[in-house]
């Protein structure tokens, strides 16, 4: 399986890191020894000094596809969770300003952490979806797929583009504005809608 990450899906994050709103998705990849599942302990990396949670909506791919239409994309992923993409935000910065890949700031080790996945069913509203992130029970972050850039159809569609997707392969959807920094200690939990999906402390 693969992980593919959406980068500057809200407009407001990518405000709030000075980034340009893109015109199309910004993609990146995550391989599969950076997945970390729920409840399981996150080990703070020795490598930053200034790691960032970013909380996003994560899909999971149920059928194998290539240049998926959209009109068609839903019939291409069916549960949904929450995740945190962790990134080493200095590492990030200096490997930006040099014009490089960045992977090592965002691919690492248990870099990606998703909960829980529930069904997608035909009630649910995709384009209406509320999630939220508390970190030691104070709300850190909160969206709504309302304000997606790219809906998950598009998204969908589009990687389908340049990837073929493959049966358990994870999107992870980008995060809306309200990033900050993680230290030892903190205990995260996430939320769709009223249902906790996501736990996890760093250690």
């Amino acid at each position: 399986m693969k992980i593919i990450c959406v980068g500057r899906n809200y407009a407001d994050h990518a405000r709030e890191l000075q980034n340009e709103v893109p015109a199309e998705p910004v993609l990146f990849m995550k391989p599969k020894n950076a997945l970390l599942l729920n409840s399981h302990p996150f080990y703070y990396p020795e490598f930053t000094t200034n790691l960032h949670y970013e909380c996003e909506l994560v899909l999971r791919v149920s059928k194998n596809g290539k240049h998926v239409q959209e009109k068609f994309a839903e019939k291409y992923y069916d549960h949904i969770s929450v995740g945190i993409d962790f990134t080493a935000r200095d590492l990030q910065d200096k490997l930006k300003a040099k014009g490089l890949p960045w992977e090592i700031s965002k691919s690492f080790d248990n870099s990606a952490v998703v909960g829980n996945f529930i069904p997608i069913t035909p009630e649910m509203d995709k384009k209406d979806i509320n999630f939220c992130l508390y970190k030691n029970k104070e709300l850190a972050q909160q969206g709504n797929t309302k304000d997606l850039l790219f809906s998950f159809d598009f998204l969908v569609a589009y990687i389908s583009r340049f990837f073929t997707l493959n049966i358990g392969d994870l999107i992870f959807t980008g995060t809306p504005a309200g990033v900050g920094p993680t230290q030892i200690g903190d205990a995260f939990e996430a939320f769709i809608e009223n249902d906790s999906l996501l736990e996890l402390s760093v250690k």
